[in-house]
Order: structure tokens, then C-alpha cells, then sequence
């Protein structure tokens, strides 16, 4: 195996280890200020993330610095064309770390319910915009001699736009799930009674985007079972099994989209004889195989303490419990 294909799959990995646990951690931020009634329990909800949600953007930040080490071409080709949306994504999850910090310490309920607001919102939009980010990825953008030549309305068109309510409607599921498994009495229950909303929703979404793409046939039918089976077992009540699964489907999709590109990294719209490949856009043996070294070392560090902080932290909370350490 070359270095180019496993930098390749390496970054694939991390793209699916972030959107397999960012996806509960992102509908957990989103609906805590639905589901919540008041502010204790918004931040009950918001306690069940708090020893998570910032290890899991450490793959997003990992998976970032992997594409522009290794495939430097890529990076800069891919973060001109989508700029605007990245930007909204890095003041987005900048306001989601800042609201769990000033929450946690403000002493007056106005500033606290500005921040279950921008925790919201925060959470939202980069839900949103992951699913539209990775529709444009799946069928192309345009692109010629390593330049963007669209505009930012080439970006959210409708097929963009469906993936974003897709990849919404999955993350809302696994948050509410999540929470069904993590908190203890009414709050559970609520969690628990909307999950069954949000995975039909996302079952149904999940039949059309199948359709939409049937081309690339049983790649794209698995996260689709998944989540059948998922829904069939939280009205079943089995909501452990159902909230892996549905984790799993998020990470099938994204795994399907690096399997559907490959050998390409960016896909052109324009001609295909103007695709980024791993080939074309590779940095240097010697770098990839540098970056394999520290790779080797700090991943499974990772892996370890991220294990461990789940571990950890694996026991339900009660509003009570989760209210006196706040």
C-alpha cells in the first residue's frame, strides 16, 4: 500500500470517528433548548455532553491538519471553494465552547438563557452544514486547475440542501437517543418520545437520499438498513443497541462518500480530467512518511483517552445530581 492510499484512508477514518461522536454531541446542543422547560433542566441536558463534546472536536481539528499535510492541494482547493461555509462552521463551534464555559459560571438566568440560545444555534448551523458540505463532496463542485469557479449559491442547491436536512435529521436523532440513555426520569421520557419522531423522519429521508443515489447500489442501501433496524428497535425500547446503530449509520455514510470518491479527493463538476486525486495532490514521500510516524504515536493516545473519558463518564445523571455540580 501506498503512502498516498493510506493517508487517504487514515483521513477517512478520522472524517468518521468525528461524525460518529460529534453526531449525538451536536443534537444534544440543539435540543436542550427544545426539549428543556426551564433552565434547570436545559442544563441538565447540556451537563449530560459537557465531559464529551470538546474531546470529540479534536478528530474535526486532527482530520483538518491530516488534509493539509498530506494532501496540500486538497486542503487549499477545498477550503477556497467552501470559505464562507467553513468560516460560519469555525465561529459556530467557537460559540458552542464558549457557551459551555460562561454558562457554567454566570450567576444571572438572562445570560444563561442567551447561552442555551447560541449552544443552539451553534449546534445547528454546523449540523446543517456537515450534510450539505459532504452532498456538494459526493457529486462534484466546480472546479478547474485546482481553483473554484462557482460561486457560493453552487454550494446550496438542492440536492446540497437535502443532504443538510438529512445529516440534521440524523444528528437530532442520535442526540435525543443519547439523552434517552444518559438522564434519568421526565427528561428521559421527553428525550426518549421525540426520538421516535426524529427516527422516522430520518428513516424517511434516509429511503429518498438511497434512491437519489442508487447508482453506487449497496454502499448506499447499508446505512439505509441501519437505520431501519435502529427505528425497529427503539419502539422496541432497546435504546442502547438503537443509538449505536444509529452512530454506525452516520459513519457508513461518511465512510460510503470516501469509498464513492476514491482515488479522488475533489471531484469537478466542470470535467473530470479536472479531479484532485491522492496522486496529483499528495505531498512528498518523505513528508507522508513523517506524518506516518507521528501518526503511528499519537492516534492510539487518542483512542485511549477518548475510551477512557466514556468510561468514565458512562453512568446516568438525574437533574438533581447534574444541577449541584453545575
Amino acid at each position: 500500500m501506498s503512502f498516498e492510499i493510506f493517508w487517504f484512508m487514515l483521513i477517512a477514518v478520522l472524517w468518521v470517528g468525528f461524525f460518529f461522536l460529534e453526531g449525538f454531541d451536536f443534537g444534544v446542543g440543539i435540543l436542550q433548548f427544545f426539549l428543556g422547560k426551564n433552565e434547570r433542566e436545559r442544563g441538565t441536558y447540556i451537563y449530560s455532553i459537557g465531559p464529551h463534546w470538546d474531546g470529540n472536536e479534536v478528530w474535526l481539528l486532527t482530520a483538518g491538519g491530516a488534509i493539509f499535510a498530506a494532501f496540500p492541494s486538497w486542503y487549499a482547493t477545498l477550503f477556497s471553494a467552501l470559505y464562507l461555509p467553513f468560516v460560519i462552521l469555525l465561529l459556530s463551534l467557537i460559540v458552542r465552547g464558549v457557551c459551555f464555559e460562561i454558562r457554567h459560571r454566570a450567576n444571572f438566568p438572562k445570560v444563561r438563557f442567551a447561552c442555551d440560545i447560541a449552544l443552539a444555534l451553534g449546534s445547528f448551523l454546523p449540523a446543517l452544514l456537515a450534510g450539505v458540505a459532504m452532498a456538494n463532496l459526493a457529486v462534484g463542485i466546480p472546479i478547474e486547475n485546482e481553483n473554484f469557479t462557482g460561486t457560493f449559491f453552487d454550494l446550496i442547491k438542492p440536492y446540497a440542501l437535502f443532504g443538510g436536512i438529512l445529516g440534521f435529521s440524523l444528528f437530532l436523532t442520535n442526540g435525543a437517543l443519547f439523552l434517552s440513555l444518559k438522564i434519568e426520569g421526565e427528561l428521559q421520557e421527553r428525550a426518549y418520545r421525540f426520538s421516535r419522531i426524529a427516527i422516522i423522519s430520518t428513516v424517511i429521508l434516509f429511503a429518498i437520499g438511497t434512491v437519489l443515489v442508487r447508482e453506487y447500489g449497496i454502499i448506499c442501501a447499508l446505512p439505509l438498513i441501519l437505520i431501519l433496524i435502529a427505528a425497529l428497535l427503539v419502539f422496541r425500547h432497546h435504546l442502547k443497541l438503537a443509538f449505536i446503530l444509529v452512530a454506525l449509520c452516520t459513519a457508513c455514510s461518511v465512510a460510503a462518500l470516501f469509498y464513492a470518491m476514491f482515488p479522488n479527493v475533489l471531484v469537478s463538476s466542470v470535467s473530470p480530467d479536472q479531479n484532485l486525486t491522492i496522486w496529483n495532490s499528495a505531498s512528498s514521500v518523505y513528508t507522508l512518511k513523517l506524518m506516518s510516524v507521528v501518526a503511528a504515536i499519537f492516534v492510539p493516545i487518542i483512542l485511549a483517552y477518548q475510551t477512557w473519558s466514556y468510561y468514565i463518564f458512562r453512568k446516568r445523571i438525574s437533574p438533581r445530581s447534574a444541577n449541584i455540580e453545575a
